[in-house]
């Protein structure tokens, strides 16, 4: 049962890997557009409900329309969990709304014991009322406060990050229950709180708090790197160069290349030197890369083995062969073909071509039937909201 981005991108990796996804939507309620509102968010692609947000994280899957607030449509739920015998049941909605519906645990385990169910909410069952929104979360957790210049405001990712790690703890959890399941034939609850998933990721800033770190090393840093000196972006004669020195080992061979000799002396020979020069580091090091264009810097430092690269918009990237080969496709109703995102490992098998994102409700009478019901009980439940 799933919506926005969250669940979704959870529930595109299995159908990358060829499970059969059902997306459940919501019957109309009169409050608004029916079903997922990121159907209506983007530039029409095929149609009034499918347009380009909508597009990429739901390839690949069906789509059923449910009244569940009302009894009957409880009912639906639960003989398609047994008549279909599902594995598992996912949903991105707000606690509060899990035992109303119908979908909590214990309902749905009641009806079949061995199902793996798994939910996705800002803070988990301990905060039922609370909506999860990425960029609110990356504000409260503080992601806002790491990203942007040290000089400006805190800055929103560019990519909803913690909605993405949450369908990724989804897929990674479910794999994981379904393993149990095989060793102990018992079905389990998964609860992932956005802002727990998150935090899980403030590895390299949050544990600094207990060694009396300096505020300067959990605040922002516009693209430096807070340890590790000089790691920052630098401006060419035709553009910008993005440099990564890890170790002095690099730092030696940085400053072995003929171009770069000027700015090594013996202060800056350790890591920790070059901390108490860094401003001046930054400093050198622009003055020496805005002497040359872009490929004549990334030559000197390929030679030297230091991690560096131009700065790609998504076009370039897109074009890159190491991932111009690996992108996964789907074709529109009228014989388009859309380019997405490549999967995020390679599966033996798997398919690159999804099908295209279903329309709200398409399948619900499909399905319904597969589950046993008559077309006359199908009418029935149409014709009194149930279903759509």
């Amino acid at each position: 049962m799933e919506q926005a981005l969250s669940l979704p991108s959870a529930t595109l990796r299995f159908a990358q890997l060829g499970w059969r996804v059902i997306r459940i939507e919501a019957a109309p309620s009169g409050n608004g557009l029916p079903g997922d509102p990121n159907r209506y968010i983007g530039s029409r692609i095929a149609d009034d409900d499918r347009r380009s947000y909508f597009i990429a994280p739901n390839v690949g899957k069906e789509a059923i329309a449910l009244n569940l607030k009302d009894a009957r449509g409880k009912q639906v739920l639960e003989r398609l969990i047994t008549a279909l015998d599902v594995d598992v049941f996912c949903c991105n909605t707000v606690p509060s709304r899990y035992k109303p519906l119908g979908i909590d645990y214990a309902t749905l385990s009641a009806v079949k014991p061995d199902l793996i169910w798994a939910g996705i909410s800002a803070m988990g069952p301990e905060y039922p009322e609370t909506p999860g929104y990425d960029p609110v979360i990356q504000a409260m957790c503080g992601y806002m406060e790491v990203t942007g210049d040290p000089t400006g405001m805190p800055t929103v990712m560019g990519l909803p990050v913690i909605d993405l790690k949450a369908g990724d703890e989804v897929y990674a959890n479910v794999l994981l229950a379904l393993l149990e399941r095989h060793e102990t034939g018992r079905g389990k609850a998964i609860h992932v709180s956005m802002l727990q998933a998150a935090a899980s990721w403030l590895i390299t800033v949050l544990p600094l708090i207990d060694f009396g770190c300096e505020p300067n090393e959990i605040t922002r840093a516009g693209n430096r790197h807070r340890k590790f000196i000089p790691t920052n972006v630098y401006p060419a004669a035709d553009g910008f160069v993005y440099l990564a020195i890890g170790s002095d080992v690099q730092w030696k061979r940085l400053t072995q290349s003929p171009k770069f000799t000027s700015i090594a002396n013996s202060v800056r020979e350790t890591n920790e030197g070059r901390h108490i020069e860094q401003e001046a580091i930054h400093r050198d090091m622009a003055t020496v890369t805005m002497r040359y264009r872009v490929d004549e810097i990334l030559a000197d430092l390929r030679a030297a083995t230091i991690p560096a690269t131009r700065i790609f918009d998504v076009r370039q990237v897109r074009e890159l062969p190491q991932v111009r080969a690996k992108l996964t496709r789907t074709v529109t109703p009228n014989g388009k073909i859309i380019h997405m995102q490549p999967p995020a490992v390679d599966v033996p098998g798997a398919s690159a071509e999804m099908r295209f994102p279903p329309k709200y409700g398409s399948d619900t009478r499909r399905v319904l039937a597969e589950a046993g019901y008559a077309a006359h009980d199908v009418d029935a439940l149409t014709a009194a909201g149930v279903i759509v």
